[in-house]
């Protein structure tokens, strides 16, 4: 099972802190945001951000990025600072 967790402004506008999704094997981060938004059709403005920044069991990912079928993934906003 991937837990899938949504942080900052990203967790306000889909109103969910983090949904399971069941995988049998590994797969890209890109694959699993399809997955989401096949899932969530709702969800695709907010998750198609390109922008939006990712991380797969704590670590910062790219789109290419696999994920295992056991992995946490987070997505989150940019952050800014100052």
């Amino acid at each position: 099972m991937i837990k899938v967790l949504f942080f900052g402004q990203l967790k306000d506008q889909l109103q969910s802190a983090g949904i399971n999704m069941h995988s049998e094997a590994s797969q890209s981060v890109a694959a699993l945001l399809q997955k989401i938004i096949e899932d969530q059709p709702q969800w695709a403005q907010d998750l198609q951000n390109e922008r939006l920044l990712v991380a797969v069991d704590q670590v910062m990912a790219q789109p290419e990025s696999l994920v295992s079928p056991t992995a946490e993934v987070a997505f989150f906003p940019p952050v800014t600072g100052g």
